[in-house]
C-alpha cells in the first residue's frame, strides 16, 4: 500500500488538465517502468507534448494481460476546492487530489502492479498502457491505436481501469459529437422576411433532433442494464448573429449522439442529415446547413457469458456485472479483437469531476488486491 500511494503522491503532483502537456507525468512513468525491466514504447501525440506509453514486462507470448488508463484530468477551473487539487492530501480514509478517481488512483495501482510483476518470473506478459486526451473524446488512444496491436500482442483480457467502485462493468455507450453549421443570407432586420436567417435553420435543425430523441425514447432500441435504457440525441451548444438589426447568414450548434450497440451511430446521423436537407428546402436559395465530426468513440459490449467476463470476476474478486453511463477507451481494445471489460476504483457519480476529488483508501485496498491476482496468475 505505501508503494502505491507514494506512487500516487507523484502522479496528484502533475498537472495534466486535457489542456496542458502531460510530458512530465510520462517521463516519470517510464523511468518508472524501464528502471524495472520493462519494454517501453513511448507514442508522440499529433499536439507537442503529449504523448502515450506501453510498457511491457514478461515475455511476449499471447495470453497477457492488459492494463489501460489515461493520464489526463479535467479541469479544475470555476471550481471551489478545500484541498489543493495538484497535491495528495490524505484525511481519514479519504484521499484527495484531482484525479485521485479519473483515474491516477487506478494508474498507481498498476504501477504498483508493474513494480510486483518485476520481481516475479512470467509466463505470459503484463501490458500496461497510458493514453492522453481521453477527456476530450478519447482522443489519444485513437491516435495511438495504429501501433498498438503490435505492442500489446494478443491477451486473454483488457481491464480499463475507470472508477466502478471495483464492480464490472462489461458495456456503455458509444458517442459522435458533432458541429452543425447553418448558413443563410444576411440583412436589414427591416427586410427580414426577403433573407434566410440562419437562426431560424439552427432552431428547426434543435427541433429534429429533439424529435429523433423523443423518437428514440419511445421506439428505439432498450437496453434495460442502462439507467437511461436507450439512446440519446443532445444539443449542447447554440450560437449565431451579430446584432439584432440584422438577420442572422451564420449559426453553429453542437450536439453529441450516445448510442446502444444496437443503434449503429451512421444510422441516426443519417435521419439528422435526412432532417437538415427538408429544414434548407423549405427556406429555399441561400440556406444551407455542413455537419463536421468532433469526436468519436465506439461503445463497448461484451457478453456476461464471454470467458475474458469469467476471468476478470476470479480477479475482481466479485461477481457484480454492470453497464456505466460514462464513455471510456474499452470500446477501441474491443474493436481490435481484444476481449475488454472497465473495472476500477472509485466511484464516477459520487467523485469524478467534483471540486475536492477523493477516492476511499479501501478502493485503492481492493484494486491493488485485484492487480495482485492478475500477477499472481501470469507468474511461470
Amino acid at each position: 500500500m505505501s508503494v502505491v500511494l507514494d506512487i500516487l503522491d507523484r502522479l496528484i503532483g502533475f498537472d495534466t488538465v486535457s489542456a496542458r502537456p502531460n510530458r512530465e507525468m510520462m517521463d516519470y512513468i517510464a523511468d518508472f517502468l524501464a528502471t524495472r525491466g520493462a519494454r517501453v514504447t513511448t507514442i508522440a501525440g499529433k499536439e507537442p507534448g503529449k504523448s502515450g506509453l506501453v510498457a511491457t514486462i514478461g515475455p511476449a507470448t499471447a495470453g497477457g494481460v492488459v492494463l489501460s488508463a489515461h493520464t489526463d484530468v479535467v479541469s479544475v477551473d470555476g471550481q471551489d476546492w478545500t484541498y489543493p487539487p495538484f497535491a495528495l492530501t490524505r484525511e481519514g480514509s479519504r484521499l484527495y487530489g484531482r484525479g485521485t478517481t479519473d483515474m491516477k488512483g487506478f494508474v498507481a495501482c498498476m504501477l504498483g502492479a508493474a513494480y510486483e510483476a518485476a520481481q516475479a518470473r512470467l509466463r505470459a506478459p503484463l501490458t500496461l498502457v497510458l493514453s492522453y486526451d481521453e477527456e476530450i473524446g478519447c482522443v489519444g488512444i485513437q491516435e495511438m491505436r495504429p501501433e498498438l496491436p503490435a505492442l500489446i500482442g494478443a491477451p486473454r483480457l483488457c481491464i480499463v481501469g475507470e472508477p466502478t467502485g471495483m464492480a464490472i462493468a462489461t458495456g456503455h455507450k458509444g458517442k459522435i459529437a458533432l458541429r452543425a453549421t447553418c448558413g443563410g443570407t444576411s440583412g436589414h432586420s427591416a427586410l427580414a422576411p426577403d433573407f434566410v436567417n440562419a437562426l431560424d435553420l439552427a432552431a428547426d435543425l434543435v427541433v429534429a433532433i429533439r424529435d429523433l430523441q423523443r423518437n428514440l425514447e419511445q421506439r428505439g432500441a432498450r437496453d434495460n442494464a442502462y439507467s437511461i435504457p436507450y439512446s440519446t440525441a443532445h444539443v449542447g451548444l447554440l450560437s449565431g448573429g451579430r446584432a439584432l438589426n440584422i438577420v442572422p447568414d451564420l449559426a453553429e450548434l453542437t450536439f453529441e449522439l450516445r448510442h446502444l450497440a444496437a443503434d449503429a451511430p451512421q444510422e441516426l446521423l443519417s435521419r439528422i442529415r435526412a432532417s437538415a436537407e427538408s429544414i434548407t428546402a423549405r427556406y429555399g436559395p441561400g440556406a444551407a446547413i455542413r455537419f463536421e465530426t468532433l469526436t468519436a468513440y465506439p461503445g463497448l459490449d461484451i457478453a456476461t457469458d464471454d470467458p475474458a467476463v469469467g476471468l476478470a470476476r476470479q480477479f475482481a474478486g466479485t461477481g457484480q456485472l454492470t453497464k456505466v453511463a460514462f464513455g471510456t477507451e474499452a470500446g477501441v481494445f474491443q474493436e481490435m479483437g481484444v476481449p475488454t471489460i472497465v473495472c476500477g476504483p472509485g466511484s464516477m457519480s459520487g467523485q469524478g469531476h467534483k471540486p475536492d476529488e477523493y477516492i476511499e483508501t479501501s478502493q485503492i485496498e481492493a484494486c491493488q488486491a485485484m492487480l495482485g491476482r492478475v500477477v499472481k496468475d501470469l507468474r511461470a
